[in-house]
Formats: C-alpha cells, sequence, structure tokens
C-alpha cells in the first residue's frame, strides 16, 4: 500500500478551557484551504453550541470512527478529523484507518448560535485530553465553541508548534472519492422515531464476525433478517455501528440510505437525527472491504472531457453547503452528465462530498490533486498499459477484443451503453466494483485520440 506521511501542525492541543465566560471547546485548526487562499491555522467559527452535551457526543463519535480500525483491528489507526466551513453549517468528516467507514457530522445552522460561518476547509486536532473533556459535557452546560484561533492568538502565542506526524494511506484519499459516487445512488429507504432507533441499534451484534445483515422496514421499526428482501436495507458488519451508541440519548430519528435491495452485499448509510444536526455512517459491503476499492470514479477517471471540464467547474466552486449540477451546467455551458462527471472527477483530490439528507453534493478543499488519485489506481494503470501496448482491437458495436499476455478477453458494449467482459473480474462482481482494466481499456482505445493521450499521460491526461 503506498503511504505518505501527512503532518498536522498546530499552534496548540485543543481542549476545553474555563474562563470568565464560561467554558469553551477550542479545536485547533492546521493548514487548511479558504477563499483568501491558503491559511496555517483558518479560523471558520466563533459563538455558542446550542445542544452543548450532544454535539460533544457526536464529535466523540466522529473521532472514535477516525481512531479505529473495524478489519484488522489490532493495527493502530487515528486521523484528525477534515472539518469544513459551508457558510450556513460544519460538517466534521473521518475515516476509519481500514477505510471501510465513514462519519460524518453536519452541525447546522440551528445547532450554533451567535457567530457568522466562515467557508474552507481543514484538519482538526482531536487528542486524548480533548476526548475525555467531552465526556464529561453536561446537557446544561454552555459551551462556546471556537473553530481555529482568534488572529491576535496566532501573533502572541510563543513556543513550537504542536505537530502530528501519520502515515495517510493512498486508499484514505480514494475513499472519499468512492463514498460520494456511492452515495449519489442512495435513496431513503427507511425512517423510524427515537426510541425505536435507540431499540433496533442497541439489538445489533458487537462482536467482529464480520456478517452481513439486511433491515426491513417493518411499520415504525426496522426489522432485521438475515436474508436480502424487498425493501431491505444492507447491514454489512452491524458491530461498525457501535460509533452512534454515544448520541442515542439524543436521538430524535434514525434514516437509513441505500441502493434498492440486491442479492449481494452493498454499502448503506445510518444517519441519526439530532437537535440542530445530523451523524451519518456510511458502511463499505464488508468489513474487509475498504471504499478506496469499490471503483465507481474509474469511469471518470478513463474520460478525455471529464479532465478539462473538472478544470472549468472546479473554478465555479465556492464551499457551497449544496452543489446543483443543473445549475453548474447552466454557468459552465455543459450537459448536466458531463458536469456529474466532472464532479466525480473532483472527488478523486477530496473537493466534492455527498449529503445523503438532502441529496446534494456539498463542496470541500482538501490538499490534493486528481493526478494522485490516478496514479495510485492500479485498475486504471493497467487500462492505460493495455492501451500503449496496442493490445486492444475495437470490434463493431464498440466492444472489443482484449489481448492480455498468451489469452483473450471480449467486452461487450450493451444498448445502454454498458460494458462487460469475460474475465474473472468481471464474472465475481458483474460491475459492483466498477469497471475491469479491459472495459477500461476499451473505453480509452475507443475514445479517439484524445483517449489516448490520456492512457499515454499525455496532453488529456489530467495535471
Amino acid at each position: 500500500m503506498t503511504q505518505a506521511v501527512q503532518t498536522y501542525a498546530y499552534l496548540r492541543s485543543s481542549a476545553v478551557r474555563e474562563g470568565t465566560g464560561g467554558r469553551s471547546l477550542a479545536l485547533e485548526t492546521s493548514g487548511g484551504a479558504t477563499p483568501a487562499g491558503p491559511a496555517a491555522h483558518p479560523r471558520f467559527f466563533g459563538g455558542f453550541l446550542t445542544a452543548p452535551a450532544t454535539a460533544a457526543a457526536a464529535l466523540l463519535a466522529v473521532a472514535d470512527v477516525a481512531a479505529a480500525r473495524y478489519y484488522q483491528p489490532q493495527l493502530r489507526a487515528s486521523l484528525d478529523p477534515v472539518v469544513t466551513a459551508n457558510g450556513d453549517r460544519l460538517r466534521f468528516e473521518s475515516f476509519s484507518g481500514c477505510c471501510g467507514v465513514y462519519a460524518r457530522l453536519d452541525v447546522l445552522a440551528d445547532g450554533l448560535d451567535g457567530g457568522e460561518i466562515g467557508h474552507g476547509t481543514t484538519n482538526v486536532d482531536v487528542n486524548n485530553p480533548l476526548r475525555e473533556a467531552l465526556s464529561r459535557i453536561g446537557a446544561a452546560d454552555p459551551l462556546h465553541l471556537a473553530v481555529g484561533p482568534q488572529t491576535l492568538e496566532v501573533t502572541t502565542l510563543d513556543g513550537p508548534v504542536v505537530e502530528k506526524k501519520v502515515p495517510l494511506p493512498g486508499r484514505w484519499l480514494r475513499g472519499f472519492a468512492e463514498t460520494q459516487v456511492l452515495a449519489a445512488a442512495f435513496d431513503l429507504r427507511a425512517e423510524v422515531p427515537a426510541a425505536e432507533a435507540v431499540r433496533f441499534l442497541r439489538s445489533l451484534p458487537r462482536g467482529t464476525g464480520r456478517s452481513v445483515q439486511w433491515a426491513v422496514p417493518a411499520g415504525r421499526t426496522l426489522r432485521p433478517t438475515s436474508r436480502p428482501a424487498p425493501g431491505a436495507v444492507c447491514l454489512p458488519g452491524p458491530e461498525r455501528l457501535a460509533a452512534l451508541q454515544r448520541v442515542l440519548r439524543y436521538a430524535l430519528a434514525l434514516r437509513v440510505y441505500g441502493p434498492p435491495a440486491g442479492q449481494a452485499a452493498t454499502a448503506a448509510a445510518w444517519e441519526v437525527v439530532l437537535p440542530g444536526m445530523r451523524l451519518t455512517l456510511t458502511l463499505s459491503p464488508d468489513a474487509s472491504r475498504g471504499f478506496s476499492g469499490e471503483g465507481g470514479v474509474l469511469d471518470a477517471l478513463a474520460s478525455a472531457d471529464a479532465a478539462a471540464d473538472a478544470e472549468l467547474v472546479a473554478v465555479l466552486l465556492a464551499w457551497e453547503p449544496r452543489v446543483d449540477p443543473a445549475e453548474l451546467a447552466e454557468q459552465a455551458g455543459l450537459t448536466v452528465q458531463r458536469v456529474r462527471a466532472a464532479l466525480t472527477r473532483l472527488g478523486t483530490s477530496g473537493q466534492i462530498g455527498y449529503d445523503t439528507a438532502e441529496a446534494a453534493y456539498f463542496h470541500r478543499q482538501l490538499p490534493y490533486d486528481s493526478g494522485r488519485a490516478e496514479a495510485q489506481n492500479p485498475r486504471l494503470r493497467a487500462a492505460r498499459a493495455l492501451v500503449a501496448a496496442g493490445a486492444v482491437r475495437p470490434e463493431e458495436g464498440g466492444g472489443a477484443l482484449v489481448t492480455v499476455g498468451d489469452h483473450v478477453q471480449r467486452v461487450r458494449r450493451a444498448a445502454d451503453g454498458a460494458l462487460s467482459c469475460t474475465c474473472l473480474w468481471w464474472a465475481k462482481y458483474r460491475g459492483g466494483r466498477g469497471p475491469c482494466k479491459h472495459a477500461l481499456a476499451t473505453d480509452l482505445a475507443g475514445g479517439g485520440t484524445e483517449a489516448a493521450d490520456l492512457a499515454g499521460g499525455g496532453a488529456g491526461a489530467a495535471r
């Protein structure tokens, strides 16, 4: 696995501090992006939380996921959450160390009071003393929230910065890209009131047997089952919802999102509605299967148009809490389909997320480029190599014969444009984890000069 070392630099450690005006939750920020450009320690909010105990528990849940590995749990994991200020809300996001669970806390306008919400993205320091302090926040305790230091603090704080150096797998970045593609295909499958939500979630197994279950809506409750059924939502590795236990006492409702039920396990999103905020955990289709290998972004990465379209669309983004593809299409002079492909491509550099509750994309800005995600994707690299070696022989109807070593795979194109293949990858996943390398190579070879340039890393390649 390719790894880089990510360094988070903070002026001081995040803490719950006592002052003359009461207690303040000071979340320290690392280098981030703002409308004015890069900032070493951006400040996004200063005001009060309207539900302090709820927010403290929800932040701990996001931190729990960042510190957890649900697959091979003996390995250490610790990544500081990402926070994005979208002007009307704060979003806190994290991935588990195994990249199989994505957590997001949306603190909405109703959850914040007395301060203007800025725009931008950064990491926030979450340390063990802070976790202990958050666990002691009471429901009646007023709590001021500061995301980032005051300007005066930046100029007067003495001493060395607090640094954290953590190995950052390339799959963590790819997970951001894959989750927004998967979530965009989800629909609301069930909504149950607080009492039933608590009963259902507390009844789930907590072991690590990596079992796959389904949840079937039954009136105002959910019924667990070991087999898929009409209207069911997949619940792969139910023990991975453990972080939701922290907020159950504050829950108003539970919403579940996912694709239509089938025989195969699928990803799903589990959202607890809280006063002024929402906490969502999205689970990969299996505890041993991280989001990074789902392959949902491959078609967009292999598209010659999407590279240029993404550059154009990126200029139009401004940390909006809801990104409307139709509006972007009008502004950019593109079709909605091309805008969606461009958004998917931007997601490979962490610039796009998807909010299932609002069925809308949102903008964030992480310090990565799409070229890094492409370079770390083995299927795309293999497809480009096949095209460069002249191994793809197009056939009538948009299919191809692809020669790999001493054997040939046949790729066929259906009437709706979908590709299938005779290879073992296709036989195993049937498109459930994106296209195989032979289908990708067919698309690249069939795209004319631009596709050939993309396959060879030339002018059409992402920069």
